[in-house]
This record gives C-alpha cells, structure tokens and sequence, in this order.
C-alpha cells in the first residue's frame, strides 16, 4: 500500500497548481532580464562617444538702412565698434562702379558717400576690394562735396579733370582721393574726410557700415581722434 506522501498519489489539481507557480517563476525572470537590458541599452546610448549634439539654427533677423529703407533677411551683421550702430547700408549686386550710394551715419545728420571704384582700394571690402565709404562732410569747412570719377570733372570747375577717383568740393577746391583713404590731394582741406568701417557678409552680399574711422567727422570735435565724438550731438541712426 503507498503512503500519504508517495508522489505518485498527488491529486491532478495539485500538478496543474505546481505547473503553473513554475511558469510564473519563468515569466518573472524574463521580465528582470529584459528590464535590466532595456535600461542598459539606454544607459549606452546616453554616454555613446558617438552620439552627435543638436545644433541650432542659424539666427536671423531683419536690418534696415536708414536712408535706402533697404529691409531683408539676413544673418547677423558683424559686431559694431564701441558705441558705433551696424545697418546695412547696401547689397553687392546692386553697386555699380562709379554710382555713388548715399546714407546717412552714425547719425541722422551726418551724411557718408559709398562707392565702387572698379579697382583695389585702402579700406575697401567687396570680392574687389574695391567699394569704400566716406563721411560726405568736407573737412575745410563743413562744405558737402561730390564724387568724381576718373576722367570727369565737377559742374563747378570745367577746367578740373580727376585723374582717379576723387570727393571734390565747389566751395574751396578740396580734393580727396578715394584710393588712398581719401587723402587730400588738392586745396585748403586740413585733414581726410574720416573713412566709414565696412563689413562685407559674402553668403548674402550685404554691406554693413559698423564704425568710423578718425579723424573725427566735421563738427564734431573737428579733427579729433576721439570718433566718439562722432556719436554726441544728434539721432543715431
């Protein structure tokens, strides 16, 4: 006769209980397997030496010229020098050698002249190098003079012909020459018309005036070399 412990007696609902806790056993082991690797998997991919950062899109904003109300979007314009506003003042494509682009700057009073001259200039930006730009006020005695260019000669004085590129006053005969920084190169001018800072962005074409370069700007601390003289007494603009 069995005794009451023989496996052999245990009640078929008993094996079917046993049955079941084993694959629960199973199902739970599974389960902290696939969590510990889930978490692994995604501690690699948080210190991978390969994962790229995100990089942010390039800024842009909207800059206006106060005189050609030129308005478009582009990248930021270069940093100003101390004190001194950035504004776009023209783009590359529309500046034809010889014809002369007006603005205003620093201020609202301070007119400024800019040219393409068709060959390398001190100072000048562009793929040539050659677009510069001037304060328009001459430096004899406030006077506003004009461009001229190689060849021509000024509706004040048929008998003067410029060899180069050339600001010429009417009222005293001042010459600057536009190659060379605007160098004085004839009449009672004391000094150079103070050069205006350019920056050329080569991805848009876009010019910006950003500073001034001494001496100072007529009326302003004449002849000083302080150019933040050249922001006091007016509107920036």
């Amino acid at each position: 006769m069995s005794s009451p412990d023989d496996p052999g007696d245990k009640k078929p609902e008993e094996d079917s209980d046993e049955s079941r806790r084993n694959l629960l056993k199973v199902g739970l082991g599974v389960s902290v397997v696939l969590l510990l690797g889930g978490v692994g998997a995604v501690a690699k991919s948080l210190i991978s030496p390969g994962a790229q950062p995100i990089v942010a899109s390039t800024t842009t904003q909207t800059t206006a010229s106060s005189s050609s109300s030129i308005s478009q979007s582009a990248t930021l314009p270069p940093p100003a020098a101390p004190g001194f506003p950035v504004i776009l003042v023209a783009n590359v494509s529309d500046v034809q050698v010889d014809s002369p682009v007006n603005f205003n700057y620093p201020l609202q009073e301070t007119p400024n002249i800019l040219i393409k001259l068709g060959q390398k200039a001190e100072g000048g930006v562009g793929p040539d190098g050659d677009i510069v730009a001037f304060s328009q006020i001459c430096q004899h005695l406030g006077c506003i003079y004009a461009f001229i260019a190689p060849g021509s000669s000024p509706t004040c004085n048929s008998s003067y012909t410029a060899s180069g590129p050339v600001g010429y006053c009417c009222c005293h005969g001042s010459v600057y020459d536009f190659l060379e920084a605007a160098k004085v190169i004839g009449g009672p001018a004391p000094r150079p018309v103070p050069q205006v800072i350019l920056d050329f962005d080569s991805s848009t074409g876009n010019i910006y005036a950003t500073g001034m370069m001494p001496p100072t700007i007529f009326g302003y601390d004449t002849g000083s070399t302080d150019v933040a003289n050249d922001l006091q007494g007016g509107t920036l603009v």
